[in-house]
């Protein structure tokens, strides 16, 4: 379905003209990607060296195309300022149009996305408590929360302080040994963000770039759910070490945790393995263990996609009670069954990247 989707998205693509080059978006190559997840579809405009005056209204055509297509229900357009093509001597493109290539963030060593396919999962408690474990190391680690609409990292910090900025560069603001940030910093908690995909590109681009991350072994980035513009900018930005993808046993969540994975596979990012989160619940009284959400689906689906299954963690009251007051597990309670499984996962993760203290 989603592949039918594109085509007719593209399609319909092949109606906008290039501005002053008398052929559709689509033959002059200024369309680099078109991303659909379920009635959603992302385009990755390449604008670089144009007319920038034009930019607005071709973006706007392009949107209203693509949401006319039957089966659309939402269409944004990214657009980019991406390398100039390769040209031979007779200035035509070398080999049609290349992906963007990303650049790499001063003093960062690598940079670990933490996804999903679907909200609700546990992500962002997943990437904060790994990114604690993975400091107990010993190492230098950053956390990057990467979603702009939801933003939970303040919360889960228990911070709600301003970072300073100096020289134009954001000063990260630091906590559990831990350098971070979030849009949450930046604006009110309680302020909505409404912003379309431009904006909410250049606002992921600041993040990754207007801040003093390094010196950094790991930039870890808590991604929002989904496969939409920070996704998107996200991979064509930042040079991406790898990927974990955070899913639920249910059948639903891993369904959409095979999109996430997908996603990641087709623009060459590897996938360091998948993490069960809830995976069993072992009642305080009794300490019978129960399967709420179902067992065993995560490691399943890594084993069918060939990929690793990293862990899983217990569903346990005490997460959420010290995400709410702002102090993760890992932190709070370092020697508890739920950290040691954290521990365990950031073992093998910073195995993977080949990284010590």
């Amino acid at each position: 379905m989603s592949d039918t989707l594109k085509k007719s998205v593209e399609t319909a693509l092949q109606e906008i003209k290039a501005p002053g080059a008398g052929k559709s978006v689509i033959e002059a190559g200024l369309v680099s990607a078109i991303v659909v997840d379920g009635g959603k579809v992302g385009i990755i405009l390449e604008f670089s060296g144009r007319d920038q005056a034009g930019a607005e209204s071709l973006r706007t055509a392009i949107e209203d195309a693509a949401r006319a297509v039957d089966g659309v229900e939402e269409a944004n357009v990214i657009m980019t300022a991406a390398r100039q093509a390769q040209t031979a001597p007779t200035g035509q493109p070398v080999g049609g149009k290349a992906p963007p290539t990303p650049t790499e963030i001063p003093g960062v060593k690598h940079i670990v996305a933490v996804a999903s396919g679907k909200g609700g999962v546990g992500k962002s408690t997943t990437s904060i408590n790994l990114a604690i474990a993975l400091r107990d190391q010993g190492l230098k680690v950053g956390v990057l929360d990467a979603d702009i609409f939801g933003p939970s990292l303040p919360m889960l910090l228990g911070v709600d302080d301003k970072p300073e900025i100096k020289n134009k560069i954001i000063q990260p603001i630091v906590a559990h040994g831990l350098k971070v940030m979030s849009v949450g910093f930046l604006i009110d908690v309680d302020q909505p963000v409404v912003w379309r995909g431009p904006r909410v590109m250049g606002a992921t681009q600041q993040l990754l770039k207007d801040v003093a991350w390094g010196p950094l072994d790991v930039l870890v980035v808590d991604m929002p759910p989904g496969t939409g513009d920070v996704q998107l900018t996200m991979v064509q930005q930042a040079p991406l070490t790898g990927a974990v993808i955070v899913s639920t046993p249910q059948d639903l969540a891993l369904i959409d945790a095979r999109k996430g994975l997908a996603m990641f596979r087709k623009v060459d990012v590897p996938i360091m393995g998948i993490i069960e989160n809830m995976s069993t619940f072992h009642c305080p009284h009794c300490g019978e263990e129960s399967h709420i959400f179902g067992h065993g689906g995560a490691a399943d689906t890594a084993k069918e996609l060939g990929c690793d299954f990293l862990g899983g963690i217990p569903l346990h009251m005490s997460v959420r009670e010290h995400a709410d007051d702002g102090d993760p597990i890992v932190a709070a309670e370092p020697d508890s069954p739920v950290s040691k499984a954290y521990r365990a996962i950031a073992a093998q993760v910073s195995e993977k990247l080949g990284v010590s203290a």
